[in-house]
């Protein structure tokens, strides 16, 4: 589908003042200022296809609660909710085009359904900021970033050119992996570019640059083979995670590496995180049938693992494993499958599922290819579930 036949619900966007503009909700989102058509450098223009439009611009429907105020904290969370989820999940619902909150009881809390599908379309990832305020997003195949204020629901920042890939010019290529470092910087692998970038939204510069486009290779911090993950530590290291030979590698804010390991029994590693503790690495295998994995870098020593061939409970494709607090159980994002689950970590059961398997949609209780998951640890949404 070209950009002259795109979905008829998708606005007009115009660019006012270095802004994109918004027709629908004449919302001002501030924009790579270089990324302009025509200049050089700026990039190839991408051929958009039914697949990346997706469902267009849906939302469950539902009435939803007032929004409760943050008074919880990554390191002292809100009361928890115990299994089967112990707290409230943010759900990137990739090919829906919207992101999607849902509380322990399935119960629909918040959500931001695509204002506009040129600007906002297939969002992958999404995290919350290190205050719980502000959402960082990627959208791999829409080559651009977004910050999100989470109660306004309102895009604030945009980085890239939606439906251009580039490397130069504030441009991506296939951005995967979305954070907000606790300085406000934004932090995203640019996977086809074979880079990792953190941007300062002040100014849309990027301050930290591993990887050099155009070598794809794994010799980090100068360059790196298709990253698709890069999450911060508590104490501000970096889990880069580079798909070829499934390499996750420990940098500190500084760039220098403190140690790369091959993650085991993983064919195509995705979005390496560390485990509650923070003593291990959990990863999960974007393959059919998908794997979780639980291992020590030190040793490379497996600790738990999750894998069926074949079956109700089996993974196909699945993007994104944590370690949930609280319970140690597993939250795993089954792409594929339009489902996100929680694993018993004893019994490695299903205990909790929101999505059915195979079943696309966008009313209560379904997903269409679900990418991206964070945990809401900041508010306390027992006392305003609809259910």
């Amino acid at each position: 589908m070209s950009k002259k036949t795109m979905n008829t619900r998708s606005h007009h966007l115009s660019v006012l003042g270095g802004c994109l503009l918004l027709a629908v909700a004449g919302t001002c989102v501030q924009a790579s200022p270089t990324a302009k058509k025509g200049a050089p450098g700026d990039g190839v223009e991408v051929k958009v296809t039914p697949e990346m439009i997706g469902a267009g611009q849906v939302s469950s429907g539902v009435a939803l609660p007032p929004i409760p105020p943050v008074t919880g904290s990554r390191s002292k969370p809100v009361a928890s909710w115990g299994k089967p989820l112990p707290y409230p999940i943010l759900i990137a619902d990739r090919r829906n085009n919207r992101l999607i909150q849902v509380a322990p009881d399935k119960s629909i809390l918040w959500e931001f359904a695509s204002p506009n599908l040129k600007v906002y379309r297939g969002n992958e990832d999404v995290n919350f900021s290190a205050d719980g305020k502000l959402l960082a997003v990627s959208e791999e195949d829409n080559y651009d970033l977004h910050i999100i204020d989470y109660e306004a629901r309102a895009i604030t920042w945009t980085y890239g050119m939606p439906d251009t890939r580039g490397k130069k010019d504030g441009l991506l290529n296939y951005p995967d992996d979305a954070h907000l470092l606790a300085d406000g910087t934004f932090l995203t692998a640019d996977i086809r570019n074979c880079r990792v970038l953190i941007i300062d939204p002040k100014d849309s510069k990027i301050v930290t640059q591993w990887g050099t486009p155009g070598t794809c290779k794994h010799n980090p911090p100068k360059e790196l083979a298709f990253p698709n993950g890069a999450t911060p530590l508590d104490n501000g290291d970096i889990l880069v995670t580079e798909i070829v030979d499934a390499k996750i590698s420990r940098f500190t804010r500084a760039g220098k590496v403190l140690w790369t390991v091959s993650a085991p029994n993983i064919r195509y590693p995705s979005d390496a995180f560390p485990t509650v503790d923070g003593k291990q690495v959990i990863v999960a295998d974007f393959f059919k049938p998908g794997r979780v994995v639980i291992f020590d870098p030190a040793t490379r020593k497996i600790s738990w693992e999750y894998f069926l061939k074949d079956g109700d409970s089996s993974l196909d494709h699945p993007s994104i494993a944590r370690e949930l607090p609280d319970t140690g159980d597993i939250l795993i994002v089954d792409d594929l499958n339009d489902r996100v689950i929680v694993v018993d970590r004893q019994t490695k059961k299903i205990i909790w599922q929101y999505g059915e398997k195979g079943k696309k949609g966008h009313a209560p209780g379904l997903l269409n290819y679900p990418d991206g998951v964070d945990i809401d640890v900041y508010r306390d949404w027992k006392s305003v579930s609809t259910k």
